[in-house]
């Protein structure tokens, strides 16, 4: 494996650099228009879906690029890339690869220009980790689908205009033949029928919602992809998400914060810094966030000589999930009672991350595939453990 960038990609580097000490003041002196500017200029620079061809708006950067790009942004924990998460995480990448040319033309300039948020509506009470056993129907109604049932754990949902959601369209009873006929459709969430219950988190966030769904009429233009094919649909998008580029190093981020933290915090009547217990932990945090760097430098390489990617990236899922927790649970140890208060009351610590950290766990932890989902996903298929 060659550690060393081109002479090019160098380049780029220090493009992205200097955009940034241009464009990217501290944050105390951020002012009220910063972060429209800020979506403005990445925008202008193609930076917003940079991975994405530059005949539906995107910046069409190799894969190399991509990385620097995201090592850049989190080194210097600037704002992100554009503000539709799951428009340019998961919907965007299915719309170029399975939309309609009018599908792309009216959704895609608006996720590259952050104008609303989308949702994914996989989840569905009763139906646990098994997603291809879902139950929420559409049925065809001349030029119509019509949608009953419900989706739950959709996040961003209380704030979202769109979902990009999988329904059963055929084999409803067929136990066995439960991948085939779902199909993914567009659906706008101000239409009739739709019912939107925001679940509050234990630190007061309302990011996840369930969906109930009562005779809801989307046209068949709004359908992503063949009827009866959205399984594949699904598996190309999360795909895209799970390949987690520059996760690691948000991961040291985090550390580099937790470090700061314990140099100004008293534990046992001394500096944390300098408690020996302490410093074993963070080595730990550190010995698994190189692992998870060395991982993802693994990941890299299959990329880059074609490979698709495939079950090994479970690992670097489980070693973040577990890391997020362990991270912010040590740092309330560290903190004591002071670590317990909340960003909106006074006198909380680092505007209360650690806390809020700490009791927002599932949207880490569960999203994108629960630990368990992700050990069956090693045992079976990296490991060759039998499923029984």
């Amino acid at each position: 494996m060659d550690f060393e960038y081109t002479e090019e990609e160098e380049t780029f580097r220090k493009e992205v650099q200097g955009f940034l000490d241009e464009n990217l003041p501290p944050r105390d002196q951020r002012g009220k228009g910063f972060m429209s500017n800020w979506l403005t200029k990445v925008r202008e620079k193609r930076w917003v879906g940079f991975s994405w061809p530059p005949e539906v708006g995107g910046g069409g950067g190799n894969l190399m690029q991509q990385v620097i790009l995201k090592e850049e942004m989190s080194k210097r924990r600037a704002p992100p890339l554009g503000t539709c998460m799951m428009g340019l995480a998961w919907v965007g990448p299915a719309i170029i690869q399975y939309g309609t040319e009018e599908q792309k033309q009216r959704f895609i300039p608006d996720i590259l220009d952050s104008k609303y948020h989308w949702c994914t509506g996989y989840s569905e009470p009763n139906v646990g980790s098994d997603l291809a056993a879902l139950q929420c129907k559409a049925v065809r109604d001349g030029d119509h689908y019509v949608i009953n049932g419900t989706k739950i754990w959709t996040t961003l949902a209380p704030i979202a205009s769109w979902i990009s959601m999988l329904v059963r369209t055929d084999n409803f009873g067929d136990a066995d033949a439960k991948h085939e006929g779902i199909t993914a459709l567009l659906v706008k969430l101000e239409d009739p029928g739709i019912e939107i219950r925001p679940i509050e988190n234990m630190a007061g966030d309302k990011v996840f919602a369930q969906i109930f769904f009562d005779n809801v009429k989307v046209p068949v233009e709004n359908r992503l992809g063949d009827e009866g094919k959205g399984w594949a649909v699904t598996i190309s998008s999360l795909a895209s998400e799970r390949s987690s580029i520059g996760e690691v190093t948000s991961m040291y981020s985090k550390l580099e914060t937790l470090k700061s933290l314990i140099k100004t915090t008293e534990y046992n009547g001394k500096p944390a810094s300098e408690n020996p217990e302490v410093r074993r932990t963070v080595a730990r945090f550190e010995a698994k966030i190189e692992a998870m760097r060395l991982n993802g430098l693994r990941y890299l390489t299959r990329q880059i000589k074609g490979e698709p990617l495939s079950s090994e990236t479970s690992v670097n899922k489980l070693h973040r999930a577990s890391l997020e927790v362990e991270m912010s649970d040590f740092a309330l140890e560290v903190l004591g009672p002071a670590g317990l208060q909340l960003r909106e009351q006074g006198g909380s610590v680092d505007n209360g991350k650690w806390a809020n950290d700490a009791l927002d766990w599932p949207s880490v932890v569960i999203g994108g595939g629960t630990p368990n989902i992700q050990k069956n996903i090693v045992g079976e298929r990296i490991l060759g453990l039998p499923k029984d």
